[in-house]
């Protein structure tokens, strides 16, 4: 029995147009096109023929499809075969499969990742969070 509070899977189907903020109470499967910024408390899944232009935030991603954008999950990602993956990412685990591209930085820590990827890249680069 699911918790009410606990959302399940949803979708945005092959054809689909989405453009800004996603908030999704559970997981997700992108089939269509999607561009902005997603949080998402579960999974997130792009399918083959899904496109992401914009940043994640989820607990899993399964990437099938295209993402030009950055991807920070509290626990894994797997990159499929024939997936184009142009970011940096955040993780606790990666899985790539042969015949994965993927241009970026990868980042793996068992620690939680910071909430914000502009403040975790001005770090890296010396700044500080003000700046």
């Amino acid at each position: 029995m699911r918790n009410k509070d606990q959302g399940g899977m949803n979708l945005l189907g092959k054809g689909a147009v989405f453009n800004g903020e996603l908030k999704v109470n559970g997981s997700i499967r992108i089939d269509g096109e999607f561009e902005g910024h997603m949080e998402v408390s579960e999974s997130v899944i792009v399918g083959k023929t899904g496109e992401i232009k914009g940043d994640i935030a989820a607990k899993d991603a399964v990437i099938g499809g295209t993402v030009n954008g950055n991807i920070r999950a509290s626990d894994k990602i797997e990159l499929q075969t024939g997936s184009h993956l142009s970011a940096d990412i955040v993780c606790r685990g990666l899985t790539v499969e042969d015949g994965v591209f993927f241009e970026g930085n990868c980042k793996m820590s068992s620690e939680e990742p910071p909430k914000d990827t502009k403040i975790q890249a001005k770090r890296q680069m010396g700044g500080t969070e003000e700046s």
